[in-house]
């Protein structure tokens, strides 16, 4: 087995450009690693500043969904999409902000039967049936989801965080990206 971290080229935190050194640093200091996904796509700096960009418009907003629902989006997806790497670095973050350490893993590896309560419930189907099939995606679906007691807000949050880390499974499955080995203890342990 390869300790490849990626199938690409990968950059070290020193050498990114400036203004990506410094996000990439403050993840790097709270978390105490440079997560990989951050070394696979710093080769290609203007994909990493649009991916962080993105990223941080749907993950870290503060009103509609909370933190932890947009997580469980990405690891419910994650794991249908079979992404090892989003998967173990979500999971993580999951069971951070749910204070849950089981929460992620019954999650990922099952999130059609997984027991949430029914705003949880809403979230993950709704995220599912635009990640499984798209094509198949309705009206259906957003009258249960907007039944759930979602907004329409809320609803776009879920379809935007599935689009973006269908995008995120893909080139992690392209990279062969190997989740940090950090991410697999985080968050083990109640707080």
């Amino acid at each position: 087995m390869s300790d490849a971290v990626s199938r690409f080229p990968v950059t070290e935190l020193e050498d990114l450009p400036e203004d990506l050194r410094a996000r990439v640093g403050a993840i790097a200091e709270k978390s105490g690693f440079v997560p990989n996904i951050f070394r696979a796509l710093g080769h290609r700096p203007a994909e990493l500043r649009a991916f962080l960009d993105y990223h941080d418009a749907l993950m870290e907003r503060g009103d509609g969904l909370s933190k932890a629902e947009r997580e469980l989006v990405v690891v419910a997806t994650s794991g249908a999409n079979h992404c090892t790497y989003c998967v173990v670095a979500h999971g993580a973050i999951l069971r951070i902000r749910a204070k849950d350490p089981e929460l992620a893993d019954r999650v990922s590896s099952n999130p059609w039967q997984v027991e949430l309560d029914e705003r949880g419930r809403a979230i993950v189907d709704l995220a599912l049936a635009l990640a499984q099939d798209s094509a198949l995606f309705g009206e259906g679906d957003l009258e249960a989801a907007r039944n759930a007691g979602l907004t329409d807000d809320e609803i776009w949050d879920v379809g935007a965080i599935t689009a973006l880390f269908a995008m995120s499974n893909r080139l992690a499955h392209l990279t062969a990206l190997r989740p940090n080995p950090e991410f697999f203890l985080l968050g083990r342990v109640p707080r």
